[in-house]
């Protein structure tokens, strides 16, 4: 083999391992929105229910301030 090509050989090894590697991408998932608001509506009932009660609860106790404030006076 010539020599020209021994020492051009290594260089050809470094180039060919020089490939543009991609960005890995992970698959994004296609959800069903019917899917998805049947299995979290029982989550989402609970939570309105909630929030109904603290509604409830602030109410009471902004009447129970006044009202406090009116017996002091």
């Amino acid at each position: 083999m010539n020599p020209r090509w021994l020492a051009a050989l290594p260089l050809i090894f470094v180039i060919g391992a020089c490939e543009e590697q991609k960005p890995y991408k992970p698959p994004v998932p296609h959800a069903d929105q019917g899917a998805d608001s049947a299995l979290f509506q029982g989550q989402r009932k609970a939570l309105q229910d909630a929030k109904g009660v603290e509604q409830t609860l602030q109410k009471q106790s902004e009447e129970q301030r006044k009202a406090a404030e009116e017996a002091s006076r």
